[in-house]
């Protein structure tokens, strides 16, 4: 016996290779919103266009549905014609399982309406969310679970109860939400759980909507976060071996759960709260470093108090290696074929399957033309600022014709709140960057630069009462009296900026490793070296997670012998940095300086400041800084153009907007109403060598075509369907994707 489920996933942009950039501020799933923490949301590789990412091996975490439509008159037929078969594809797909499960078992499209259950509508949770052969049960009656994921910590707090509400309205009954680690611990010891990264307030409120929730408290959550969630701090130690039961990183853990678990026990279902189940780790399966890491995980969460059901969440390729005994194993619909569930079978009996993750698409790259199928709506339901697109009323229509209760469950019915209306955008009048302050100039104003003999990674350097220097920039000066070959054998992470004293010469990164510095017969005594390193995001996935330190990680050579005495700035830029240790020696921008520096404007609002986006026409690279919150990164090359700003990081009157530029400024800072997310490749549909290998099994939906590139700011949803099913039987299925 099996449920049925999908979900839709997506990929952030990402630089060389398949590494995802650092704290991606995708909003929420079905949502729109920003990282809350002063990590840089990446916007990108090294200064060459990326070439197109290859596909990933290692774990992807569930993600949200969200897209950014355009103007509906620019598409012309092709444009509506692709949206309208991309739409067809996820209606279909789903009506077929529904079609599937309701043959097979000999019951009507009405019995999957028995089976949906909201919060209100199960009056004795002590039992919780049970498998009973191949159902769910809540209350001890057969559950069907829909569920879409948000990120409460990549939502403004303010649109929590905005987006829950419009998951609630489409047809789910069930959040799904990961707990980033890195987020709550920024610092080893010090926590926060408070503003947007209250998960407790979230819970509650998505009870509130009448929503159950599915817990993915980590420790690795994946998600395309900087290490998967990780904190950086782990990387100091140098034996650090992450995801295994290696001392040094499960004493972390502990203190870590010793934090987070209690504030999340009196949330369980059992104890009236909405949280149905708990996921283990995430598709650690495809990491199986350790066969003894996933157990100790399970302990550590049962003794804290976590008597929900337990899930694992793996790949079809990788199901074996991520099993934990006693506890549930759902899939991620990658790699999967017959073989998969003859796996699940044979060590999990005759039990629910689960589907919880399907990738819907692959990422795009800095410096490349988006790929997608309709550059208006790629596959999401909600805009990232939240705004609703025709797959959202497509999907609401679908649960509505197979969630409608029978007259055998009266008086409880389906109650799906009023669809909350889309927020109101505007254009604000340009902003003028009036000041500026060279990068140079300030450095004698900031924190007292660590003196090293050799180069320390930004992980290692003793700043943040010992927890090392996690996102941003880090500047390395040392003096030279010659020139020659300067090389950096692979050292550089990310991306690095020369300088001779305030001269530009060139960038080392992961392409280019060499470059001349003007050779002269004496310096006049020395010139000072420096390079300006950005850490462009860690690896969220894969072995190499413990290799990611950031900043120059060896020894740099200048004619083959390896520099020594260096001064080295941490930039972390994070809001303290912004806001308190830029020094107010601000000089009037009366022209196009070149090279690093901050530029300072004043946007006045009035009294109802609202949604809107920044556009940096004519600027090149860097970041953006409003009142103190980081908003994210910017880049001439594309294909992004513009950065969503919500209207709660706005106050009534004046707002402050540093922007860090790392080349060439435009001096004025603009605004629109729409996304403007680059031009458009257009490519035929196209599926990634994830089709089923021989019959599909009855209930499991195989197309994995792409559907629309990702938007660096959006993400799309999980939809999780699952509940009643019928016995899997060998043989052809009628599935009409095969």
């Amino acid at each position: 016996m099996q449920t049925w489920g999908g979900g839709l996933r997506r990929r952030p942009v990402q630089g060389w290779g398949s590494k995802p950039r650092a704290g991606v501020r995708p909003p929420g799933e079905l949502g729109a919103g920003l990282s809350p923490s002063a990590d840089f949301p990446a916007r990108g590789p090294p200064c060459r266009p990326a070439p197109r990412p290859r596909s990933p091996a290692g774990p992807r975490s569930a993600r949200t549905l969200c897209s950014t439509p355009q103007r509906e008159e620019k598409r012309g037929p092709h444009g509506r014609m692709q949206t309208l078969l991309v739409r067809l594809v996820a209606l279909l797909g789903l009506m077929s399982r529904l079609l599937e499960t309701s043959a097979l078992t000999g019951a009507p499209w009405g019995r999957a309406s028995r089976v949906f259950l909201s919060p209100s509508q199960v009056k004795d949770r002590r039992l919780g969310l049970k498998v009973k052969d191949s159902n769910f049960t809540l209350g001890g009656f057969p559950s069907l679970i829909l569920a879409g994921t948000i990120h409460y910590f990549r939502v403004p707090k303010e649109y929590w109860r905005d987006r829950l509400l419009k998951l609630k309205a489409c047809g789910f009954n069930t959040v799904t939400t990961h707990v980033p680690w890195n987020l709550h611990e920024p610092r080893r010891g010090q926590f926060q759980f408070t503003g947007n990264l209250d998960l407790a307030v979230f819970i509650s409120m998505a009870l509130e909507v009448d929503l159950w929730v599915i817990l993915c408290p980590g420790p690795y959550i994946g998600s395309d976060l900087d290490l998967g969630g990780l904190p950086s701090w782990l990387l100091r130690d140098p034996k650090m071996k992450l995801r295994t039961t290696y001392k040094g990183f499960t004493k972390a853990v502990n203190h870590y759960f010793d934090e987070l678990i209690p504030r999340i026990v009196s949330l369980q279902v059992q104890e009236d709260g909405p949280i149905i189940a708990v996921q283990l780790e995430n598709e650690y399966g495809s990491y199986h470093m350790d066969k003894k890491y996933m157990p100790y995980v399970k302990k550590a969460l049962v003794t804290r108090g976590v008597k929900t059901l337990l899930m694992t969440a793996d790949t079809g390729q990788d199901l074996t290696g991520g099993h934990v005994k006693n506890v549930l194993a759902t899939l991620h619909l990658r790699s999967i074929n017959k073989a998969t569930y003859e796996t699940l079978s044979s060590f999990q009996g005759p039990s629910p399957v689960l589907m919880t993750v399907y990738t819907a698409s692959a990422p795009d790259g800095w410096g490349a033309l988006r790929h997608s199928l309709d550059p208006h709506h790629y596959g999401a339901l909600l805009t990232e600022d939240g705004d609703y697109t025709p797959e959202y009323v497509t999907f609401q229509e679908l649960f509505r014709s197979v969630t409608v209760p029978s007259h055998n469950l009266s008086p409880n019915e389906v109650h799906r709140p009023p669809q909350p209306e889309s927020r109101p955008r505007v254009v604000y009048k340009p902003v003028a960057a009036t000041y500026y302050m060279s990068l140079w100039d300030a450095l004698p104003y900031l924190d007292e630069p660590t003196l090293s003999a050799k180069p320390v990674s930004m992980e290692k350097l003793s700043v943040n009462q010992g927890s090392g220097q996690s996102s941003g920039y880090i500047l390395y000066e040392t003096a030279i009296s010659s020139g020659g070959l300067l090389t950096s054998r692979g050292h550089v992470q990310d991306r690095g900026q020369v300088f001779l004293d305030n001269l530009y010469i060139g960038v080392l990164d992961h392409a280019s490793t060499e470059l001349t510095l003007p050779r002269r017969s004496d310096y006049e005594g020395s010139q000072m070296l420096r390079i300006l390193v950005e850490n462009q995001g860690r690896l969220a996935y894969g072995p190499d997670i413990n290799k990611e330190r950031k900043g120059l990680t060896g020894d740099i050579y200048l004619n083959k012998s390896p520099l020594r005495k260096f001064k080295i700035y941490s930039l972390e830029m994070k809001p303290k940095f912004i806001q308190r240790d830029l020094p107010n020696i601000w000089k009037p921008a009366l022209f196009q300086p070149r090279g690093p520096a901050f530029f300072l404007g004043l946007l006045r609002v009035g009294d109802h400041p609202r949604d809107t986006f920044i556009k940096m026409q004519d600027w090149t690279k860097g970041v953006i800084f409003i009142n103190g919150q980081n908003l994210g990164r910017y880049w001439n090359i594309g294909p992004q153009e513009t950065l969503y700003l919500p209207g709660p990081w706005l106050q009534p009157g004046a707002n402050e907007i540093v922007v860090f530029e790392e080349w060439k400024s435009a001096l004025v800072i603009q605004f629109t109403d729409s996304p403007q997310l680059g031009h458009v490749s257009w490519d035929s549909p196209r599926c990634h060598g994830q089709r089923m290998q021989g019959p599909a099994p009855p209930g499991t939906y195989a197309l994995f075509c792409q559907v629309g590139a990702w938007d660096p700011c959006t993400q799309p949803p999980t939809l999780l369907l699952s509940g009643a099913g019928s016995r899997y039987a060998s043989g052809e299925s009628p599935h009409p994707f095969r």
